[in-house]
């Protein structure tokens, strides 16, 4: 119990860090997101009525008194209004975030089957040219910008090959490209954490006793080996969280589909801080509550860190 109290603490003292620094960054940046867009002459609105709307979003109030009313807010289940069209940023929130947790658990999924399957291939004891060709490809992976990959795919697989179509495409055939998009990125690094566990646990005496008595290598890599090989990977996974929201924004921006990573392109678009404001926090939350649940799963998995907890709380 202890341990779960502080693990929830410090994710509770993360999130107002979040917010703090977010809000901080965000008031600073140049430029006034209400003069962007109600100066425009077409509105014909005179200075009155800027500086009422001005006053209406609390722009002109001093600083500490925009943070605590905005905190007040957050923790109250309100996140204020858009700057640019006058919606409460909660309603923006719930119409965007359904396409992009579709996009990123679909994407997940796959990144985390990708990342088994080269981990699994290169460490195959037989065909050591296969073996040797997948352990590269993660760093390839890598070294290769999402948007990149995403605007290839479009260009050979849909408007070349013609296998998949991005103009006017159905619910499903709309999520092929971007999912791939979201998925090989993310499945590089868990690979290459997959790959360096299955190595250092297959070096260790205990698999040498197995392989004496006579098991096979491929009895020793899936019963023996990737069972320990995985607890690493679970920090990793967690960590590839913040990856998955930044490709969901590129994602979402290059094949132009609805989601918070589009809303965020609009919201920087226009200094809409109220929105970018509660997507940072929606965005911290997620990663948060995602870390908290690897740190509570690693007793679990662990044994040995289950019995130093169960030491430390004796003592």
């Amino acid at each position: 119990m202890r341990y779960i109290l502080q693990r929830i603490s410090q994710a509770l003292v993360v999130l107002l860090v979040a917010f703090t620094a977010a809000f901080l960054l965000l008031q600073a940046l140049p430029g006034d997101a209400i003069m962007i867009k109600y100066e425009n002459p077409e509105l014909g609105l005179s200075p009155e009525q800027i500086a009422e709307v001005r006053e209406r979003f609390g722009i002109d109030s001093p600083l500490w008194l925009q943070y605590i009313h905005t905190l007040l807010g957050f923790l109250g289940g309100d996140f204020g209004y858009s700057l640019q069209t006058g919606t409460p940023v909660k309603q923006l929130l719930v119409e965007a975030l359904p396409y992009t947790l579709v996009l990123g658990l679909i994407a997940l999924v796959l990144a985390v089957l990708l990342a088994i399957a080269i981990a699994f291939l290169a460490s195959i004891p037989r065909l050591a040219w296969l073996r040797e060709f997948v352990r590269s490809v993660p760093a390839l992976i890598v070294a290769v910008p999402t948007f990149w990959f995403g605007i290839m795919l479009v260009q050979i697989v849909s408007f070349q090959l013609g296998w998949v179509s991005v103009i006017n495409p159905g619910p499903v055939e709309g999520l092929i490209l971007p999912i791939i998009t979201l998925a090989v990125p993310l499945s590089a690094p868990l690979a290459q954490m997959l790959i360096r566990s299955i190595d250092e646990v297959s070096a260790q005496p205990f698999v040498a006793v197995v392989r004496a008595k006579g098991a096979s290598p491929t009895w020793i890599l899936g019963r023996n080996v990737a069972k320990n090989a995985l607890l690493p990977s679970l920090t990793i996974a967690g960590l590839i969280l913040g990856d998955l929201i930044g490709g969901a924004v590129l994602t979402e921006t290059v094949f132009a589909r609805p989601g918070i990573g589009r809303l965020t392109e609009q919201s920087v678009a226009g200094q809409d801080t109220p929105v970018l404001l509660a997507i940072v926090v929606l965005a911290t939350c997620s990663f948060v509550l995602v870390n908290l649940i690897v740190d509570l799963l690693y007793p679990v998995f662990d044994p040995r860190l289950a019995s130093r907890l169960k030491a430390g709380a004796s003592a």
